[in-house]
């Protein structure tokens, strides 16, 4: 019987920080070294600045978020041909652990992706590193491997249609996506 009030206070205290004013998650300009053919990720690099205009900072009540999430970014960038996750990031997946262990209700899917170097099929293989590495790190800080899904798009669905480092940068990513 408290169970509904509580997430029914939960959910209008996350709308209230809504419209928070909150900084932007800026990644680190350091150009990835090349590495054997993959989708290749680099460090980030955003020369186009579609992080400053806030790509990968979608807060509580977006397209595909729930009013469970949390203002930090959905977005985790991973460098050149790499599925280990950045220390600029610690943060955000601290945020969205915290987010899941206080309500087991929430569900996310991990969406993988990589830029269009490399074939198909390597792309399809680090896109699900990547979603598995984001994953383990949200599992190891509390959240229940039922609250966690994973997919890899690979190359399929870029964030950023280009052949330079601005673009290939901004489609090495795992999204972060609330379904409920």
């Amino acid at each position: 019987m408290h169970r509904p009030r509580y997430l029914v206070l939960f959910a209008l205290s996350l709308m209230a920080l809504a419209g928070c004013p909150r900084n932007a998650v800026k990644p680190t300009a350091d150009a990835g070294a090349g590495g054997t053919g993959e989708t290749v990720q680099s460090t980030g690099a955003d020369a186009a600045g579609t992080q400053a205009a806030g790509v990968g900072t979608e807060g509580v009540g977006s397209a595909g978020g729930g009013s469970s999430a949390p203002a930090a970014s959905r977005i985790i960038y991973f460098d050149f041909d790499s599925s280990e996750i950045r220390s600029e990031f610690t943060a955000a997946l601290g945020e969205h652990a915290r987010a899941l262990t206080q309500n087991a209700a929430v569900r996310v899917r991990l969406e993988g992706h990589t830029d269009e170097r490399g074939s198909p099929e390597y792309n399809i293989g680090l896109g699900e590193r990547r979603a598995q590495a984001v994953r383990r790190a949200l599992m190891l800080q509390g959240a229940a491997d039922a609250q966690l899904s994973t997919v890899s798009y690979g190359e399929e669905r870029a964030a950023v249609i280009g052949q330079a480092e601005e673009a290939w940068a901004q489609n090495r990513r795992v999204e972060i996506v609330y379904l409920n």
